[in-house]
């Protein structure tokens, strides 16, 4: 039986470290072979997830770079992340919980949440430029501007996840954790925002009269200005058409809820485990009349 806190993946491997060991005490007649092993769904499991993991931050730091459409003002992304991602996994460590894939699924949606923050990069950005501050003084400037929305955002996600704190059960142990874990990466995340963050900007990023601007920053700018007026044009039909709008808002809504009836739901999504098993028992022989006992080679018990 498997031990609370025990490493299914560890105990695995060591058991087909010692299988050679084994073989060679047996007769070689007889042959030894794994007929099932579990660890190659959580195998598969983890490594998905820290795929996810990975593109999700590369994804924030594309997102970041296709925005501000500077090298330097991504490289600070591409820094924090990781120390972000590291003092959330220290953090674990000291609360002894073990990396799993609700462990990883919190890591990749904490690099999501991330992804959403990068505003906080393009206020240090723009706040360089254009008004005779020197890195440091912007630094600071743009750190007041986005603050106070950084300790808003954070505060306002940590409450979404006290409920899950009040979870009864199996289930509401493992969704405490993952409230917990996720409440102390955006914590450490709105920390590094405001620390780290901020630090790099007055070191790495330069006055935008300092640097020639890229062919790819010259052609991205014209791509984002006809992106902004089509925004603009849409956002102007949407206004002029309301009574439009609300209807087709309402239906939305409604069709959101009907699919929510309809699609089937469950705790964990179902998995293919790539294994099938299934028991058949056939009828139990009785005494054939005129005779002494069952059939010849026929057993009483079938399975």
């Amino acid at each position: 039986m498997r031990q609370p806190g025990a490493n299914v993946i560890a105990t695995v491997n060591q058991i087909k470290k010692q299988l050679p060991q084994l073989l060679a005490s047996l007769p070689q007649a007889m042959q030894v072979q794994i007929v099932a092993d579990s660890t190659d769904v959580i195998r598969a499991s983890v490594s998905d997830a820290v795929v996810e993991l990975l593109l999700s931050i590369a994804l924030v730091v594309l997102v970041i770079y296709m925005f501000l459409r500077n090298v330097p003002a991504t490289i600070i992304p591409s820094i924090s992340v990781p120390v972000s991602l590291i003092a959330t996994l220290a953090v674990m460590y000291e609360l002894n919980y073990s990396i799993d894939n609700l462990s990883l699924m919190r890591a990749d949606h904490r690099h999501r949440l991330r992804g959403g923050r990068f505003d906080r990069d393009d206020r240090e950005h723009r706040a360089l430029p254009g008004r005779g501050h020197d890195p440091m003084e912007a630094a600071l400037a743009g750190a007041g501007q986005i603050g106070f929305t950084i300790m808003s955002l954070t505060i306002s996600l940590i409450a979404v996840l006290i409920p899950l704190l009040f979870m009864g059960g199996v289930i509401g142990r493992l969704f405490s954790e993952f409230a917990v874990t996720l409440a102390i990466t955006i914590v450490i995340s709105a920390v590094v925002s405001l620390t780290l963050v901020p630090m790099l900007c007055a070191r790495i990023l330069r006055r935008k009269a300092e640097r020639s601007p890229s062919r790819f920053e010259q052609i991205s700018e014209g791509l984002f200005d006809k992106t902004l007026a089509a925004y603009e044009r849409s956002l102007a039909w949407v206004l002029r058409h309301q009574r439009l709008t609300l209807i087709v808002a309402t239906i939305t809504v409604a069709l959101t809820g009907i699919l929510y009836i309809e699609i089937p739901k469950g705790l964990f999504p179902v998995q293919d485990v790539g294994r099938h098993s299934g028991n058949q028992r056939g009828r139990q022989f009785g005494v054939v009349p005129g005779h002494g006992g069952a059939p010849d080679g026929a057993s009483r018990t079938r399975s």
